[in-house]
């Protein structure tokens, strides 16, 4: 098992996650985060940690699609593993449906 992060990081991209995890497997891109599903040790404490309630266990259903998502990119994007501050406007996009085909941006973030 593995936690992923799904479509409601994306624009919101909080951060609270990255100060808690004990192996450092976060990655950040341009407006979302992803955990790289190797190195997640599945301790859970970053779950809890996320406003946005996009952090999910990989046993819940339909979720492959963003075990991918969250593979492909962790090998892309930099390491994070301080806290920053988020987008200015990410609550407004929080909750929103649909938002990888409207928002999401393959482009790395800055990391650490």
């Amino acid at each position: 098992m593995t936690y992923v992060v799904t479509d409601n990081c994306i624009r919101c991209k909080y951060m609270d996650c990255v100060e808690v995890c004990p192996v450092d497997c976060f990655y950040e891109g341009d407006n979302m985060l992803v955990i790289h599903p190797d190195e997640c040790i599945d301790c859970g404490v970053c779950e809890p940690e996320c406003p946005a309630e996009a952090i999910k266990p990989d046993t819940e259903p339909n979720l492959d699609k963003w075990l991918q998502v969250n593979a492909e990119y962790a090998d892309k994007w930099p390491n994070i593993t301080i806290k920053r501050e988020g987008p200015a406007d990410g609550k407004e996009f929080d909750g929103q449906e649909g938002k990888f085909e409207k928002y999401f941006s393959p482009e790395p973030g800055q990391g650490d």
